[in-house]
């Protein structure tokens, strides 16, 4: 069975399958966009607008005072901010100079940001005034030497010899050196995962992977997204990889606002909506979570959003039809790694939709389903094993880890590590992290499996599942839970609940209930973060 011929059946002709990837440099996109759409608002933050024209401008001088500063090509430059304008100025500016965009978290503690400027060797770091004390306390055992304070409320302090962000701009001299780029070899972006096996690592995404996955997400959408009309709603972390590239990167790309915010806060971002009226809103489903349990979300205009694309972590089924329910809008569930640039499949808004699927490859996108143990053998319709993925957005690898790029990248395919499976109509199922899998009594239970029927429970707003350890079964299920507000549940309610809707080895015998659930910065459930708590009890 060839997973490509069923999806490409799905595509009207008006959608090219196969995009034609131009061989330029990333941060050339701002350039066009901006002889394009000059007076267009490119950015909006709290009310401050800036135009492509003034955005392409603010670039320009990043790169010129980068390589007043002895910025060569192929220098790692980190950025270590929240969404903000300096963020997006750095990137384009980094990029534009031929250096390599290094994301780092604003979140990282000190350990972990040491690790990435020392695994980068960075020598240059953009980082929010707030922030500044804990990249000090690592600097000397870095090999940074450039620290670019950014200042949000204008308090920032007259750090010495460290530059504020628009003394640094002004180190530029209006003239930036020409750069030959390679766009298929040259790395634009070290994307460094999220660390949840052993050291976290850097995908080297290069300014043809990074373009690639803006042109097929455009492709893929262009009856929705068209060129110079669009407003983005940009709350998830430009520092995350679907952030960077189904904001961002795209949004520049056709010349849309982004409105940014740094963080997500529900009312703030409901107002934001109101005010703003975004046409596009990539979310993740904890975002979609707390607007759907939000009393009068109907009344802030929500309609105005054409398209939500929910990604980075699965969409319950019951979830996406509450939201939809609830605003109007349609969410179309995709599916992406760090590696990937990120999006390899998205339900299609051309073709069917089928909610619990993260729909089918973008353009120029194959994929199929292996079996687990060799990863050689590719399986029948319907049945579970590794998605592989070959595509013009695959990494060129890991950033200094060749074994691990080895294991990774096989035959020009990426192994995902996700167990998953496809219908004959070619749509993709993700059930879990080959890592996420439970082993109880011999069965093999699929977290997402028992996390769909919580999520139908009218009490449950937010569940995951875990393994932990158990004498007898090996493992054993427990239910981490979060109640809606105003409602009650017993362990055994949930149990019995869970009784009644799947099969019996399946079912939680330990059920924990939680005010909140640990998560990320973009908004996905930690559940390594309750499985090392579990161990630890």
């Amino acid at each position: 069975m060839s997973e490509k011929k069923a999806w490409l059946a799905h595509y009207p002709e008006a959608i090219d399958t196969n995009v034609n990837i131009p061989n330029k440099p990333l941060g050339q996109i701002l350039q066009e966009t901006a002889s394009t759409y000059p007076a267009n608002n490119a950015l909006s933050f709290y009310g401050k607008k800036i135009t492509y024209g003034q955005l392409h401008s603010l670039a320009f001088a990043f790169t010129s005072a980068l390589q007043q500063n002895q910025v060569q090509k192929g220098d790692r430059v980190a950025i270590m901010l929240p969404n903000c304008p300096q963020y997006v100025i750095s990137y384009y500016g980094i990029l534009i100079s031929g250096g390599i965009v290094t994301q780092v978290n604003p979140m990282s503690v000190e350990r972990e940001l040491e690790y990435i400027l020392k695994d980068s060797d960075a020598e240059t770091i953009v980082v929010l005034d707030a922030l500044y004390s804990r990249v000090k306390s690592v600097q000397e055992r870095t090999n940074l030497k450039n620290i670019i304070v950014v200042s949000l409320q204008g308090s920032v302090q007259d750090f010495k010899p460290d530059r504020t962000f628009d003394r640094f701009l002004a180190e530029g001299n209006g003239k930036i050196l020409p750069i030959e780029f390679e766009p298929e070899h040259d790395v634009a972006v070290l994307q460094y995962t999220g660390g949840t096996t052993g050291r976290s690592k850097g995908a080297m995404l290069t300014h043809r992977n990074i373009l690639a996955n803006v042109i097929q997400c455009h492709e893929f959408f262009k009856d929705d997204l068209k060129f110079g009309q669009e407003k983005c709603l940009t709350v998830i972390p430009l520092f995350h990889v679907f952030g960077m590239t189904s904001c961002m990167n795209l949004s520049i790309y056709i010349g849309a606002e982004s409105i940014m915010l740094p963080r997500f806060d529900l009312e703030e971002v409901l107002n934001t909506i109101k005010n703003e009226q975004p046409t596009t809103f990539p979310g993740v489903p904890t975002m979609y979570v707390a607007i759907t349990s939000h009393p009068h979300a109907e009344q802030y205009g929500i309609n105005s959003i054409k398209t939500c694309n929910s990604g980075s972590a699965p969409m319950p089924v019951e979830l996406l039809r509450s939201f939809e329910r609830k605003t109007g809008s349609k969410i179309l569930e995709g599916y992406g790694l760090s590696e990937a640039s990120p999006t390899t499949h998205c339900n299609p808004p051309f073709a069917e939709r089928k909610p619990g699927s993260v729909g089918i490859g973008v353009p120029s996108t194959e994929y199929k389903i292996v079996d687990v143990a060799t990863g050689t053998t590719e399986v029948p319709v319907g049945e579970l094993g590794e998605v592989i993925i070959k595509g013009p957005q695959i990494m060129k690898g890991y950033w200094n880890m060749p074994e691990e790029t080895a294991n990774t990248l096989r035959d020009g395919w990426l192994y995902t590590g996700d167990i998953a499976r496809v219908d004959e109509d070619g749509y993709l199922y993700i059930v879990d992290r080959k890592k996420d899998l439970i082993i109880a009594s011999g069965y093999n239970i699929y977290p997402r499996d028992i996390e769909e029927v919580l999520y139908e429970h009218p009490s449950v707003q937010e569940a995951v599942c875990i393994g932990v350890p158990d004498p007898y079964r090996g493992e054993d299920v427990k239910a981490v839970v979060v109640l809606k507000a105003g409602k009650s549940a017993t362990e055994q309610e949930i149990i019995q609940y869970c009784k009644q809707n799947m099969a019996a080895y399946k079912v939680p015998h330990i059920v924990e209930f939680r005010d909140q659930l640990p998560k990320t910065g973009v908004g996905k459930i930690l559940r390594r973060a309750l499985r090392e708590e579990s161990l630890k009890n």
